[in-house]
């Protein structure tokens, strides 16, 4: 019998982790915003990412609290689809999906959804004097993964029934794609990558996941094709040396950061690449200004704590005598671990550049707030297991 335990050292540990990752996120952040053309104005705090950052950060400490302090099974299915609440999730999910969607061809909320580097992807909510912006994809994202822990468990072993199980999972994940691809490539791309790996581990015949993915690498190849801004940078991550001032500009910039840290970096808030050299200093590309200050040092050392992190969240998936339960810690751990892989593999182009935030450490509240809820669900999973000495 496992009981609850509000010791576990393993949880304990996740924790502190997460809770460094977010402290690094937030003084980087503050320091990459750094802007020596204007003035603080702390009437209009919520405009500086840096501020923004430093109010996200307790805020999420308290919504990790707070969720892992909540028993993770009320998210199961075991007691039916009304009486989940990732079913209102879902639902919601894609009603405020096919809401963001329909203001790139029918503009009717222009001040609720704005175009915001030429895409339509956040939810701008007023309140009072400010706009609180909010990622629909991003709640999807989360979403997803809950989704598939819930319905593999509640299935069991029907989930190897091919039309009656897994086609009717697949369509829900391809509707939720469907909606984000248009607008969030990066996204949508990962989220199809987290359905494909969840199912394979909840025991689902690979006869049965093969076959679609021809279908779903013509439907990718067509969403990259007919964007101009997504061909370019696959022809820019291919011919590296070419076009640093224009689809390469922000690669390079990268890997100048990179470079001109060093082993220790110049300082902390002595770089330079953050006044205009570097674009989305403070979210996508947070860990080159984390090099370029702090040196091959300080990346090793985030990169440290990811892997850490995953050491950590696979330790609570094997002692995990619950199939719902490991399922969701460890899709909770797969999609922390991949995106981070993904982002550090963009800023040292490895990969081709897409807009993918770093856990816990780039701007953004959407993404802090709603990892920090799941990585509460994560303590929790792990909160109710007994450990025989140490971790």
């Amino acid at each position: 019998m496992i009981t609850a335990s509000s010791d576990n050292p393993v949880a304990d540990c996740i924790a502190m982790v997460v809770v460094v990752l977010i402290a690094i996120g937030t003084v980087f952040v503050f320091s990459a915003s750094a802007n020596i053309s204007q003035d603080f104005d702390l009437h209009r705090f919520y405009d500086y990412p840096g501020l923004r950052q430093i109010l996200f950060f307790p805020l999420a400490c308290l919504i990790m609290y707070a969720v892992s302090s909540c028993n993770y099974h009320r998210l199961s299915l075991a007691d039916g689809w009304l009486k989940s609440p990732i079913s209102y999730l879902l639902v919601l999910s894609i009603v405020l999906l096919a809401v963001v969607l329909l203001q790139r061809f029918y503009p009717f909320l222009p001040q609720l959804i704005p175009k915001k580097n030429l895409h339509y992807r956040w939810l701008s909510i007023p309140i009072g004097s400010i706009a609180i912006s909010f990622q629909p994809s991003e709640l999807a994202k989360w979403v997803i993964v809950f989704f598939l822990a819930a319905v593999c468990d509640k299935f069991g072993d029907e989930i190897k029934l091919y039309w009656k199980r897994f086609i009717p999972v697949c369509l829900v994940v391809g509707l939720v794609v469907l909606l984000i691809i248009v607008e969030d490539f990066g996204t949508a791309a990962l989220i199809s990558l987290l359905a494909f790996l969840m199912l394979i581990i909840a025991g689902v015949r690979l006869r049965h996941i093969l076959p679609p993915l021809p279908f779903a690498a013509v439907a990718f190849y067509i969403a990259i094709k007919q964007s101009p801004g997504r061909m370019e940078r696959i022809t820019g991550f291919l011919k590296p040396d070419k076009w640093v001032d224009s689809i390469n500009y922000q690669p390079s910039q990268s890997l100048i950061a990179l470079g001109s840290g060093g082993l220790w970096g110049k300082g902390l808030g002595r770089g330079i690449c953050k006044y205009g050299h570097l674009p989305e200093d403070t979210t996508d590309f947070i860990f080159a200004i984390i090099g370029e200050e702090l040196g091959f040092i300080g990346n090793a050392a985030v990169i440290g704590l990811f892997i850490v992190f995953i050491w950590l969240g696979i330790l609570v998936v094997v002692r995990c005598r619950d199939r719902f339960g490991q399922l969701l810690a460890g899709g909770i751990v797969l999609t922390i671990a991949i995106q981070a892989a993904l982002n550090i593999g963009v800023v040292t182009v490895v990969l081709p550049t897409k807009g993918l935030p770093l856990p816990f450490v780039s701007a953004g509240g959407t993404s802090m707030l709603l990892s920090s809820a799941a990585v509460g669900v994560l303590l929790n999973i792990a909160k109710g297991q007994k450990t025989e000495g140490g971790l």
